[in-house]
């Protein structure tokens, strides 16, 4: 297949167990925003996020329909979504003052590492160049 003028974007979809949590932590805590929503009997239960040049869909997972979607565990088991973005301490930093979980950034692969859950068990990792040392520690 040779069409890379076509494809433009390749999006995460994620089932959350509860949208309204997970707009409060994507939307308030990571500042994305909605770009797009369905509102069927008036509330989001699917939803295009924004952040800068990164997208992720999101939708609820019906309440009749959660046993199942548990049966092995937090959904977002094993899958992680990387942000490569400009400066990632900054975004350690902002998450940091709004109160949220996070491992301590670390160098790898010549990038500095931020990661961080989502409420369904998701890993965010957000990434930018660095010069330092491969292994370093990020200390404040």
């Amino acid at each position: 297949m040779k069409t890379p003028d076509n494809i433009r974007q390749a999006v995460p979809f994620l089932w959350v167990s509860d949208m309204d949590r997970s707009l409060r932590y994507y939307v308030n805590d990571l500042g994305f925003e909605v770009s797009n929503q369905w509102v069927p009997d008036g509330r989001i239960e699917w939803c295009w996020l924004q952040l800068g040049g990164a997208a992720l869909m999101l939708q609820e997972v019906r309440k009749n329909h959660l046993d199942q979607w548990f049966a092995n565990g937090k959904p977002g088991h094993g899958v992680t979504i990387y942000f490569i973005c400009d400066d990632a301490l900054t975004v350690y930093r902002d998450a940091l003052a709004r109160g949220i979980a996070l491992e301590t950034p670390f160098v790898g692969n010549g990038m500095w590492v931020v990661g961080m859950s989502d409420p369904d068990g998701y890993s965010l990792t957000f990434e930018s160049k660095t010069d330092v040392k491969e292994g370093t520690e990020y200390t404040d």
